[in-house]
């Protein structure tokens, strides 16, 4: 929350009576919500109701309404205490109140692959170097749970443990800006717009509003769920409800302008360019300039994450010499930066191919930590702009389009092992997709063809390790990948990734055995509670009960050699053809990667492709030129990664 100047003659915090009866309110809470970690025989049995009796009692204590409480907590964590565990930026408890300094002292973050992130073999290799979080001057947003820790009185320790506690220090920091802002207390929802926009720690108007307008659209449709702690919470729609927006306007905040940018008006958003600059011997960065999509379409927008805190992430994005992306979304409240027009080839997925024909988003967060936690309002603005910008190029709503950077295939044998991650096993996709209007659901019968994974997410726990370090377990926690076998047996070898040259692990970046929530497979075999896809050219095995299923039937169109052939390659990219290429630009060599799909087998397939490539390799524009070729290919889900077959090698079906 912005800091704002204490009226003359006014206290900074509320009247000593009200901290009084916020305490005894909160001791009454405490009762009922044991400390998060306490010993099972020193806690109280369960009850599904303390949370929203916690949210009741801190909304009376601090005379803020319930409605706009509970509408905050929903932005911020969808009500889940996580634990008591940190989210990407600091944040704990139900409320996200943020203490990133701590957070960032205890955390230990691992990198997840070596590739270069232009991924053009027609260039020398770019490996540019990560930075550290920077913690020695942290922004108001980042620091909200100390201010919490003064305005209640409560210790940051229990804040940052105790939800009851932690909801109350999130009303003591809206009954804060209410004062601050000279807005009386009110039991009308519609009167706390101001003070709910300083909430999210926003230090412009253009975020604060967005931040504050979702909020009130939570309000207005109501929710309910079932926490990750077992607590029940509900917040009534009040379909009518009009908030005052006039009270920002008396915030102080800077003006923010959205000039310049390619985002939906349902975001904040604002132009923070990445430089195109030369620099060095004849070298430049740190994006090519291109002409999209007249020149060639924009296929897929890849989902990243930062591994690094916000402040930093800018820093890199600006420095010509490090490599790009399209747009950045904060943690605290889903604001958006934009760095490089969609026109415009950003450096960001590792793979050339994948790179000239996509827009990459890189989102606020660390892959190997489970319990760090992203944001619902980053979450929802990140669904919003791909929302917008699926619409305006034409790129489907599903997993063969809307990638992980941990889907992107190497684009040749030698890069596979160092391929980057990201977003990892903890990115709820399924929710994502919830929120994009594309659930994963049931298409088709019982006995159907193709499956898509669908486990859920809460009750999926996956055991990882090497998140802290190698070979050591990683916090349980939920999870959107499901784990393969060679067998219907969980004792059975894990699936082995002949591209990586290594023994598979249960490792939290070892994508060998693994599938992801919306990918979609061709069924080879079922057994009992057990379900078997095609799999990198191999029967692959996972557990699918009826009663908790982690995938549902589903229709699509598959491909399988072509008649005659005993099995195909597969490749990284689609390749124009060598007559394809015009004077003056070397022609690819063409290679396929270390797999084959077997005679048999069926892969499902995103669509065709024509073969294409992007040559881009000095700074001039003019010597730029797409080639594209008369061959085709299907891009296909073929292991955790997508791949490509040409189209004259298969037979496309629908199963």
């Amino acid at each position: 929350m912005r800091e704002l100047a204490t009226e003359p003659g006014r206290a900074a915090g509320p009247p000593r009576r009200a901290v009084r009866g916020a305490l005894c309110a909160l001791a009454a809470a405490a009762l009922t919500l044991p400390l998060l970690g306490a010993a099972p025989s020193e806690a109280r049995p369960p009850s599904t109701a303390r949370l929203q009796q916690a949210f009741t009692a801190a909304a009376a204590a601090y005379d803020v309404p319930r409605s706009v409480l509970l509408g905050v907590s929903y932005l911020q964590s969808r009500w889940d205490a996580h634990g008591g565990a940190p989210s990407v930026t600091g944040g704990y408890g139900p409320m996200h109140l943020t203490d990133a300094r701590t957070a960032l002292a205890a955390a230990d973050h691992h990198g997840e692959g070596t590739e270069d992130p232009r991924g053009d073999d027609a260039r020398p290799p770019l490996r540019p170097q990560a930075r550290a979080p920077r913690t020695d001057e942290l922004p108001a947003r980042l620091t909200t749970l100390p201010r919490a820790a003064r305005l209640t009185g409560l210790s940051p320790e229990r804040l940052r443990e105790d939800p009851a506690a932690n909801v109350a220090g999130g009303a003591a920091l809206l009954a804060e800006a209410q004062r601050r802002l000279g807005e009386p207390s009110s039991e009308d929802p519609a009167d706390w717009y101001g003070a709910v926009a300083l909430f999210s720690g926003a230090d412009d108007t253009a975020s604060a509003a967005a931040y504050a307008h979702q909020v009130y659209e939570v309000i207005r449709t109501g929710e309910a769920r079932v926490t990750d702690a077992g607590q029940h919470l509900a917040l009534e729609a009040r379909p009518d409800l009009a908030p005052d927006t006039s009270a920002l306007e008396r915030a102080g905040l800077r003006t923010a302008s959205p000039a310049g940018t390619e985002c939906p008006r349902t975001v904040s958003c604002e132009w923070i360019p990445a430089p195109y600059e030369e620099f060095g011997d004849g070298d430049y960065g740190n994006h090519d300039l291109g002409n999209r999509p007249a020149s060639q379409p924009i296929r897929y927008i890849v989902v990243h994450d930062t591994e690094g805190a916000w402040e930093g992430v800018l820093d890199m994005v600006q420095d010509p010499t490090y490599v790009s992306w399209q747009y950045s979304l904060r943690s605290t409240d889903g604001h958006i930066a934009q760095h490089v027009k969609a026109k415009d080839v950003a450096w960001h997925a590792g793979n050339w191919y994948v790179n000239a024909g996509s827009i990459g988003l890189e989102h606020e967060g660390f892959l190997a930590e489970p319990d760090a936690w992203y944001t619902e309002a980053m979450y929802r603005s990140s669904a919003r702009l791909v929302k917008y910008l699926a619409g305006k190029y034409g790129i489907p709503l599903d997993r063969q389009h809307i990638l992980g950077h941990d889907t992107v295939p190497g684009p040749t044998s030698a890069t596979i092992p160092g391929m980057h991650t990201d977003p990892g096993p903890y990115w709820d996709w399924a929710h994502y997709f919830e929120l994009l209007g594309r659930p994963f659901e049931a298409t088709a019968g019982k006995n159907a063809g193709v499956v898509t994974i669908r486990p859920d997410y809460a009750a999926n726990r996956p055991v990882f390790t090497g998140c802290e370090s190698a070979g050591e377990p990683c916090a349980t926690h939920g999870s959107s990948a499901v784990r393969l076998y060679s067998d219907h047996d969980e004792s059975s070898p894990l699936i082995r990734d002949v591209g990586l040259g290594s023994a598979p692990t249960t490792g939290v970046n070892d994508l060998s055995s693994r599938v992801s929530t919306g990918q979609q497979y061709a069924v080879a075999d079922r057994w009992g509670d057990w379900t078997a896809i095609w799999y990198l050219g191999q029967k692959a095995w996972f557990r699918n009960p009826g009663k908790q299923p982690t995938a549902v039937p589903a229709k699509g169109l598959v491909v399988t050699p072509r008649e005659g052939l005993d099995s195909v390659p597969v490749y990284g990219r689609a390749y124009p053809e060598k007559e394809a290429y015009p004077e003056g630009v070397p022609a690819q060599a063409v290679s396929p990667l270390p797999y084959t799909l077997p005679k048999g087998q069926k892969y499902v397939t995103g669509g065709r492709v024509p073969g294409e490539y992007y040559y881009a390799v000095t700074f001039d524009e003019a010597s730029h030129r797409v080639v594209t070729g008369k061959d085709l290919y299907y891009e296909i889900q073929f292991g955790h990664r997508v791949g490509f077959v040409r189209a004259a090698d298969v037979t496309v079906k629908r199963s």
